[in-house]
């Protein structure tokens, strides 16, 4: 389609239910935006039930009940709703949906996905699914409160709000499976001229092996999903097992159902689940490392080995979230070997991040700042995940709040400082105009310090043993009175992160309209985005002229003639 004839579509075809894979990655990353929005407020509202227990909410309160403290019911379905919305609904949407639509057609030269009426697909599944999860907050009774886990038999036995979820699930996972077929052929198919496997970013590697997780992760858990389902409304019992008191009585089912069952078809979803989390953004975060330290990626074939690897070994590692669950000492052994090996990729890759600096002309942009501040947080988030594959240490840590700090290490100062990142490096891509660098740093410092602020402490409170699913935060236990006071502390630093996300926010905004505007290449990066395309790119189409590859996708400050050449475009013919 050309530029006029994209012109003379009408409104709702050309934003709404657009083809474009740009306008879709768009759409994703603000519908995930809102979503990840509305997970932290909850977040907040949950914490200050933690760190104040039993005090009114503020300026929410009157929303949550007529006393204007959060209930425990309550705060029951916040909590299995904000893990849902930030996973589900926030960080995957806004990683694969959001980068992978928007940028990865454009690294590898396509004018569009593979199959663009599929990926509006997507994104309406994934939009239906997200509305009809919040809508069952205004069921009568309340949203799905047990847990995102959603494990049985509580789950099967649990308020109307579970089936909700379980339907929001299945349009998610739709979703997610419709989006990774149309990734996978892509690169496949729609790589320009001179694109070798090995001359691909490492972005598109990224998303190309997260797209194969999610193929092959997702069918489990939705075939779970639709098992639950029968078992809430048609009777059955897959989950449920025989003789189940209730209420003081035993519960009527078929009989023969194990809650096990639903622990390893999830879990087999859930952990390469982590790795849909981190994948892109090491991608993201190795982008924009090689671009402002001015230097190739360092063990490049190294990290995309690494990376396969990854997805592979993350497809047997599942168990060691079921420790407790009393499997055999040999089974055990197995994960627990298991476990340990997938943490070798992980540290070659983040050693080839930090290697790559070395030597490195570095310049310290927004973009540069937040994916320097998600190498260590992303390896605290790792080192500390490390006790939690042996079965003797995760027996005693096993549903404290270390558990959640290690994840949100891994997720939050983690995977969301990536995407900050990946947000300040393209955002000229997609407006021909650059962020403010004074707002970015005020972003970047000051979450930094209060993210930190935030989950440190959970590892001290899981060390001392203090369980993460108790409405008054440990109150009502003696073990936990030492390390109480860290509630308040990760709760005024919960409410300065959420006021450090005010300068993103105006930025984000202002810098639509009144952004600097610059060149097409502003950050003079090598890669087809930036070296091939127009600052915003051609709508359906991408490229004015079809690119062509002559060489590998990091050749910064490389020796051409006798000199030094700062950066060479992946297009750009000659030798270096």
């Amino acid at each position: 389609m050309t530029d006029q004839a994209n012109q003379r579509q009408k409104f709702w075809r050309r934003y709404i239910f657009s083809v474009d894979h740009k306008v879709i990655g768009l759409q994703y990353a603000v519908t995930a935006l809102v979503f990840l929005l509305f997970g932290f407020i909850l977040m907040l509202i949950m914490r200050w039930q933690l760190a104040y227990p039993g005090e009114v909410v503020p300026v929410v309160g009157s929303l949550l009940s007529e006393s204007g403290i959060l209930t425990p019911d309550l705060y029951n379905s916040f909590g299995a709703m904000h893990g849902t919305i930030m996973i589900f609904l926030g960080v995957v949407p806004l990683a694969v949906g959001g980068f992978g639509n928007y940028v990865l057609p454009l690294q590898i030269g396509a004018p569009d996905m593979a199959f663009p009426r599929i990926n509006m697909a997507s994104y309406w599944a994934y939009f239906l699914g997200g509305v009809t999860m919040l809508a069952s907050f205004f069921l009568p009774t309340g949203a799905a409160s047990s847990g995102w886990t959603s494990y049985p038999p509580l789950s099967v036995i649990a308020n109307t709000g579970e089936t909700v979820w379980l339907v929001g699930m299945a349009l998610l996972i739709t979703s997610s499976l419709l989006g990774s077929i149309n990734f996978i052929t892509t690169v496949i198919q729609l790589r320009t001229r001179g694109l070798t496997w090995m001359r691909l970013p490492f972005f598109v590697w990224a998303q190309f092996v997260t797209a194969f997780l999610l193929l092959l992760a997702f069918p489990p858990l939705e075939a779970a999903a639709f098992l639950q389902l029968m078992d809430r409304l048609a009777g059955t019992s897959f989950f449920l097992p025989s003789g189940l008191y209730v209420g003081g009585e035993v519960l009527e089912a078929s009989g023969g159902g194990s809650p096990l069952l639903w622990q390893h078809l999830f879990w087999f979803l859930a952990h390469p689940e982590v790795y849909v989390l981190i994948l892109p953004a090491l991608g993201i975060v190795g982008e924009i490392i090689a671009n402002n330290a001015r230097r190739p990626l360092w063990g490049y074939r190294s990290m995309v080995y690494s990376v396969i690897f990854l997805g592979f070994m993350s497809f047997i590692v599942w168990a060691h979230h079921m420790f407790l669950t009393g499997m055999g000492t040999t089974m055990a052994a197995f994960f627990q070997t298991t476990t340990m090996i997938i943490s070798i990729p992980s540290v070659i890759i983040l050693s080839a991040l930090f290697i790559s600096l070395w030597g490195g002309s570095i310049r310290f942009t927004t973009p540069m700042l937040f994916a320097l501040g998600f190498l260590p947080m992303f390896g605290i988030g790792g080192l500390t995940g490390l006790p939690l594959g042996l079965a003797s240490s995760d027996i005693h840590l096993h549903d404290t709040y270390y558990v959640i700090g290690h994840f949100h290490y891994v997720v939050a100062p983690g995977t969301i400082f990536a995407l900050f990142a990946g947000i300040y490096y393209w955002f000229p891509k997609v407006t021909g105009r650059k962020m403010n660098e004074r707002l970015g740093r005020i972003h970047f410092w000051s979450s930094i310090i209060f993210m930190n602020g935030v989950f440190m402490p959970m590892f001290v409170q899981g060390l001392a043993g203090v369980s993460r699913r108790l409405y008054d935060g440990g109150l009502a236990y003696l073990h936990a009175q030492p390390v109480l006071h860290w509630n308040k502390f990760m709760t005024v630093s919960a409410i300065l992160l959420s006021l450090s996300q005010i300068p993103f926010i105006v930025n984000l905004i202002l810098s639509i309209r009144k952004g600097k505007e610059v060149s097409s290449n502003p950050w003079e990066a090598t890669t087809l985005e930036w070296a091939a395309a127009p600052s915003p790119p051609v709508a359906h189409g991408n490229f004015t002229q079809v690119p062509e590859v002559y060489r590998s996708a990091y050749e910064y400050n490389v020796p051409v003639g006798g000199a030094v050449k700062e950066f060479f475009p992946q297009n750009e013919p000659g030798e270096s």
